[in-house]
């Protein structure tokens, strides 16, 4: 009798780990795990934040987020230059009705531009994004506005906007389509007044957990390539490259972003015209966050001319 249990718990463990093993699609892909590929205009974001995210060349700013207990959302921001003294700021507020997927969002800047945004999605279909954008100059009296369409799944993100005009509306397009980790993606404007295209851009890229690689051409005369890695989880890089067809001109540059720990951080970059940027942010207690940072003209050290810059954000 103890034999044939024993018989039988081994015919049991064997099937178990049968049932538990993957199989060898899953390990090598996953069982279709893959990701939603990024917007057309998010390609290679990863290496453009290092380069601009920790900088405020030139001007003080002043950011003050907060939200009221009916879920309204407020922004409001100022910004000074220092060079000219010329001061801006906006206001921003957003209300999400999550029940019906609906965004409401309103924007108002010293320009004295009104802007409203009605946004609703995952309702119609699981994916899909619909808006409309609308502003207003009262002191002119211009008005324009704007549809948009998206739709997102596993590998592909499409997206189409009309920006209607008196003359005629021009069409935007964007699709990226992603495996593996390979990205490819287009993006076109069509001017109906015209009957031309007004923008014809290309981009190929790959992207992995620690590393990215973007390559994009716009109308056939610009070139440019980026490169992002995370080398440890105190330090990341990126790198850039562009230049236009005809010209011997290629313009280069190096950022790194330094986690010195949970509060505080360094960023620096320098670029091939020698402009060096070096930028610290250090947040002062959970809501408050202070940003300090520099450009100095290497070539020109002596000249002068140097900015600087402040940033104070809070968040209640």
């Amino acid at each position: 009798m103890d034999r044939e249990e024993d018989k039988k718990k081994g015919k049991e463990t064997e099937t178990q780990m049968k049932e538990s093993k993957p199989c060898s699609h899953c390990e090598t892909k996953k069982c279709g795990s893959m990701a939603v590929p990024p917007a057309y205009s998010d390609l290679g974001k990863s290496a453009k934040d290092i380069f601009s995210k920790g900088y405020a060349f030139g001007t003080v700013k002043l950011d003050l987020k907060t939200k009221s207990q009916s879920g309204v959302e407020f922004s409001t921001g100022g910004s000074s230059n220092t060079d000219t003294g010329k001061a801006s700021g906006n206001l921003e507020t957003k209300y999400k009705v999550k029940e019906l997927g609906l965004t409401f969002n309103q924007k108002w800047n010293t320009d004295n531009t009104l802007t409203t945004e009605v946004t609703m999605e995952d309702q119609l279909a699981k994916g899909l994004k619909l808006g409309l954008d609308t502003s207003f100059v009262p002191n002119t009296g211009k008005k324009s506005a704007k549809l948009k369409t998206g739709y997102k799944r596993d590998y592909m993100n499409v997206g189409c906007d009309i920006d209607f005009d008196l003359a005629g509306p021009t069409v935007h397009a964007a699709a990226v389509l992603g495996y593996e980790g390979w990205l490819a993606g287009y993006q076109m404007a069509f001017d109906t007044a015209k009957s031309k295209l007004a923008q014809n851009n290309f981009a190929l890229g790959y992207k992995a957990g620690d590393f990215q690689l973007h390559t994009n051409v716009n109308d056939g005369t610009e070139f440019g390539g980026s490169i992002y890695q995370k080398v440890n989880d105190q330090l990341e890089t990126a790198v850039n490259l562009a230049w236009t067809a005809g010209s011997n001109n290629t313009r280069f540059g190096i950022a790194a972003k330094y986690q010195l720990d949970k509060d505080a951080s360094v960023s620096a970059k320098v670029n091939n015209a020698s402009l060096v940027g070096v930028g610290y942010t250090q947040a002062l207690r959970p809501g408050v966050k202070l940003t300090l940072s520099a450009l100095i003209d290497a070539k020109n050290f002596n000249a002068g001319g140097h900015k600087v810059g402040m940033g104070f954000e809070l968040e209640v």
